[in-house]
C-alpha cells in the first residue's frame, strides 16, 4: 500500500495540477477562436442532434471569501434585469443560427446566484431558453441554489419551468470555519431549503462540500458530513479548497496560517471520503459520490462516465453551449469563451454579435490527449483497444506513452494488453498522472494543490 512519505516522494503534496475539466485547460485558450467561427459552430451542428445548455448568472448579494468564480456584487435588482434581457438577445442570437430541431439534453444554470432572480424574471428566461431550444425527453434541468437565497415563491417558478435536479453549496456546517470563509449558512437554514425543494416533487439533489478550509480537522470534517448525509443527497462533489489569492483577491481575507498542510488536506479528503463509503455512496471519480440509483453510479459502471465544466457527468451530448458572461463552450472542433467582463459581454450582444473572445481550435494530438486524461480522471484507467479504435495512433505510440508515465511514477501503475490501470493506493495522483499525458506547458498558469 502507497504511504504519505512515498506520495511525498512523488511530490503529490508540492504539486500545482489542473482539475483537468477540460483539455486543454483554460489558461491555453487564445484569440484564435471569435464571434464568427463560434457562430459557424452553431450553424453548423447536426440537425435534430441534442445538446447541453449552460447559463452564467454572475451576481451575488454577498461576494464570499473562498470563492473563485468571476462574480459580482448587488443589492438590487436592476443590473440582474438589465443582465436577463442581455441573456434573451443572447439567446435570440442562439435561435437565428441554430439548426431544427435541436433539443436540451442538459439545462444548468450556475453563477453567482441564480436564485437571486426573482419569480417572474426565472419563469421569462427559463420560457425564452425553452423556447429556443426545448428540454429532450430524458433532460436533467438543473439549477444551483443558494438556501440563504431562496424561498417558496421561486422554487414555485423554478418547479414550473421543469427543473428536476437541484444543487446545493454547503461548503462546511462549521460556525468558525464559516466565518472565516465569509459564508454563513446555518445548517437549519440549508434542511430547509432542501425539504422546500423536495416538497416539489424535485427528488434529484446535488449537495458540494469542500476540504481544505481554515480551522479545519477530522473531528470538523466528521460532523460536517454527517450532517450532509442526512439531507440524503444523491450526489456529493468534495471539493478541494483551492486558495489562490493572486487569482480571486478576495481570498485574501482567509488567513493562510489557518490553513491545513497538504498532508492534514489528504486526511480530511480520507475522512470524507469513508463517511460517504460507509453511507453506501459510489466513489466517482476523484471527488464525487453518488447514491447507488443515481445517473453518475450507472455511468461509471457502463463506462459512460463524462467529465465537463461542471465536474463529472452522466450527459452523453457532445456539444455544450454556454450563455453569459465567462461562459465556456464546447465542440467537436473546440472551446469558445464568451467575454468575462459584464460589460463586454454586454456590448457584444447589443451590437448583435456574440461575446466570443478567447477559445481553443482542438490540433495535434489534443483529442487524443484530451481523451487519454478524461478516461484517468474518470475510470483510472486507459482502455488501450478504445483509444486504437477511435484515435490516430498506433500501439507501441501508446505503450510508449504509458512507459513514459510509468516511469515518471516509479512503476507505481498497472500495463497490460487492456491498458494502462492507477491501482487504488495510487489514485490521490491521479491529476499528477494525467498531468503526464499534458503537452502543454504548465507554467503559463498558476493552478491549485493536487491534493
Amino acid at each position: 500500500m502507497i504511504v504519505k512519505p512515498q506520495l511525498a516522494k512523488l511530490g503529490l503534496f508540492d504539486a500545482k495540477v489542473p482539475r483537468y475539466t477540460s483539455y486543454p485547460t483554460a489558461p491555453h485558450f487564445s484569440n484564435d477562436v471569435g464571434s464568427s467561427l463560434y457562430s459557424d459552430w452553431i450553424s453548423g451542428l447536426k440537425p435534430g442532434s441534442e445538446v447541453s445548455l449552460y447559463v452564467h448568472v454572475p451576481f451575488c448579494r454577498r461576494l464570499c471569501w473562498f470563492c473563485a468564480c468571476r462574480t459580482q456584487g448587488t443589492q438590487t435588482d436592476n443590473p440582474v434585469i438589465a443582465y436577463v434581457d442581455v441573456l434573451k438577445a443572447e439567446l435570440d442570437l442562439l435561435a437565428e443560427r441554430l439548426p431544427e430541431g435541436i433539443t436540451l439534453s442538459r439545462l444548468h444554470w450556475g453563477g453567482g446566484t441564480p436564485t437571486l432572480l426573482n419569480p417572474d424574471l426565472m419563469r421569462d428566461l427559463a420560457a425564452r431558453i425553452l423556447d429556443v431550444v426545448p428540454l429532450g425527453p430524458n433532460a436533467e434541468f438543473s439549477v444551483e441554489i443558494d438556501p440563504n437565497e431562496i424561498d417558496e415563491a421561486r422554487l414555485d417558478a423554478l418547479a414550473e419551468a421543469g427543473m428536476n435536479r437541484a444543487s446545493i453549496g454547503v461548503q462546511d456546517f462549521d460556525d468558525e470555519i464559516q466565518k472565516t470563509i465569509g459564508r454563513i449558512q446555518s445548517y437549519d437554514v440549508t434542511r430547509k431549503a432542501v425539504d422546500m425543494i423536495r416538497a416539489r416533487g424535485i427528488s434529484s439533489l446535488n449537495a458540494d462540500i469542500l476540504y481544505g478550509l481554515p480551522h479545519q480537522t477530522k473531528l470538523r470534517m466528521t460532523e460536517s458530513v454527517q450532517k450532509l448525509l442526512s439531507l440524503s443527497p444523491d450526489r456529493v462533489a468534495l471539493y478541494g479548497y483551492a486558495h489562490v489569492p493572486w487569482m480571486a483577491k478576495r481570498q485574501q481575507l482567509i488567513p493562510s496560517d489557518a490553513l491545513p498542510t497538504p498532508e492534514e488536506r489528504l486526511d480530511l479528503f480520507d475522512t470524507a471520503r469513508r463517511l460517504f463509503m460507509w453511507d453506501d455512496y459510489a466513489e466517482i471519480g476523484i471527488d464525487h459520490f453518488a447514491t447507488q440509483d443515481d445517473g453518475l453510479t450507472h455511468a461509471l459502471k457502463a463506462g459512460r462516465l463524462k467529465r465537463n465544466f461542471q465536474g463529472y457527468t452522466d450527459d452523453q451530448a457532445e456539444v455544450l453551449i454556454g450563455v453569459g458572461a465567462s461562459s465556456i463552450s464546447r465542440f467537436p472542433q473546440g472551446y469558445a469563451q464568451n467575454a468575462p467582463a459584464t460589460s463586454a459581454h454586454t456590448k457584444a450582444i447589443r451590437e448583435g454579435r456574440f461575446s466570443t473572445s478567447r477559445g481553443h481550435l482542438f490540433k495535434g494530438q489534443d483529442v487524443l490527449r484530451a481523451r487519454l486524461i478524461e478516461a484517468l480522471m474518470c475510470d483510472f484507467q486507459i482502455n488501450t483497444a478504445e483509444v486504437l479504435g477511435n484515435h490516430d495512433i498506433t500501439g507501441p505510440e501508446l505503450q510508449a506513452m504509458y512507459q513514459a508515465a510509468n516511469t515518471a511514477f516509479d512503476g507505481l501503475l498497472w500495463i497490460t494488453e487492456d491498458g494502462l490501470f492507477i491501482p487504488p493506493e495510487a489514485r490521490p495522483l491521479t491529476r499528477m498522472i494525467a498531468r503526464s499525458f499534458d503537452a502543454y506547458d504548465l507554467s503559463l498558469a498558476g493552478h491549485s494543490s493536487a491534493i
